[in-house]
């Protein structure tokens, strides 16, 4: 190969992007990965050297799991040196998991490592699966003074490039499916692709690429409501095994006073039950001391999560306790920015 020829790793795991839709019964089915080459020429015309690798099984996101992203790591990793950049393509409705777990778990990453994927399969003919993969792959080729673009887990859709962590699905039906509540678009699709190169993180120089594939999955995610059961509540804190609650709760941090639910996390704190708190809203962030509402979870001992969404939450957990299982180290460096999921300065 040319000595400054580009090379990009394609991931295929599954997904709509690599769906046909079946003329008889009107239903998807999955495609194989030349297939959907077949479908998008124009990939030749780059000039890089496009290797792949797909799933045995194309999977669909909905049966994404840990293993997975386990899976994506070690393939990433083993095929780190041979590539500038790598492409995952991936079903939508998990695609901000696996972008969230794949942050924080591939550490020391400074090459690109796009997710994309579309709404309407390859085949159809106003799919926004071509554009998008033609896209990812020039982005993740793409060198600025000879470094890599963007050395960071993205999400590509519909013209824009998202930290991976910081991304939430939007919606079901719409193209743009995907949006960054909290920190801007690291790059914009026009007639050119712009770099918001102000905001894109790059590792210490020299450092080498290391994976945390270790999962614990004892998490649960409870939704605050009006008219909560305390039986409900109760059956989640007391799950056996469970090692951190993910709190989704009203505005900046907010949940009702109810003695009795003060008294349930405070003691579930106290025997060594993680408990997070993060904001139902799509932006925005956390901050307990505003109101009395808040400040009673923090006084039970709940740790803000500032402004990350449910997604870098749940995974960034799932791979502190599977690395570390100390609770204090895990609490230690939820704290942290890892991976840019969370703004430092919002952190209470």
């Amino acid at each position: 190969m040319g000595k400054d020829k580009r090379s990009v790793l394609i991931i295929y795991t599954g997904g709509t992007i690599g769906m046909i839709k079946d003329p008889g019964s009107g239903s998807y089915k999955p495609y194989s990965f030349q297939g959907l080459l077949r479908e998008v020429p124009e990939l030749s015309r780059f000039g890089f050297n496009l290797s792949s690798i797909e799933f045995e099984t194309p999977i669909d996101s909905s049966a994404v799991t840990p293993d997975t992203w386990i899976k994506l790591a070690g393939i990433i990793y083993d095929n780190y040196e041979k590539h500038d950049g790598f492409v995952i393509l991936h079903g939508t409705d998990t695609m901000a998991y696996t972008a969230s777990a794949l942050s924080f778990m591939l550490e020391g990453l400074s090459k690109p490592v796009i997710l994309t994927g579309s709404q309407l399969p390859i085949n159809m003919l106003r799919t926004d699966g071509r554009e998008n993969l033609i896209s990812s792959i020039e982005i993740a080729a793409a060198k600025i003074n000879r470094r890599a673009a963007v050395p960071e887990v993205c999400i590509y859709f519909e013209f824009r490039l998202c930290r991976g962590n910081r991304t939430i699905k939007r919606s079901a039906e719409h193209f743009n499916a995907f949006e960054s509540p909290n920190l801007p678009s690291l790059a914009e699709a026009g007639i050119t692709i712009n770099y918001n190169e102000r905001i894109i993180r790059r590792s210490r120089s020299g450092k080498k690429l290391k994976i945390n594939t270790s999962v614990d999955t004892n998490i649960v995610i409870f939704k605050i409501f009006p008219g909560m059961n305390r039986s409900a509540v109760e059956a989640v804190i007391n799950i056996p095994g469970l090692k951190a609650v993910v709190l989704e709760t009203y505005g900046s941090g907010n949940a009702p006073l109810e003695s009795w639910f003060i008294s349930l996390i405070t003691e579930s704190v106290k025997r060594g039950l993680v408990v997070v708190n993060i904001t139902q809203c799509i932006s925005g962030n956390v901050v307990m001391e505003r109101y009395n509402t808040g400040i009673g979870l923090l006084k039970a001992g709940v740790i803000s999560g500032s402004d990350l969404t449910t997604e870098a939450a749940v995974t960034k957990l799932m791979i502190l306790f599977g690395k570390y299982g100390d609770r204090r180290r895990v609490i230690k460096n939820f704290q942290k920015d890892l991976a840019g999921e969370l703004t430092l300065s919002s952190l209470k």
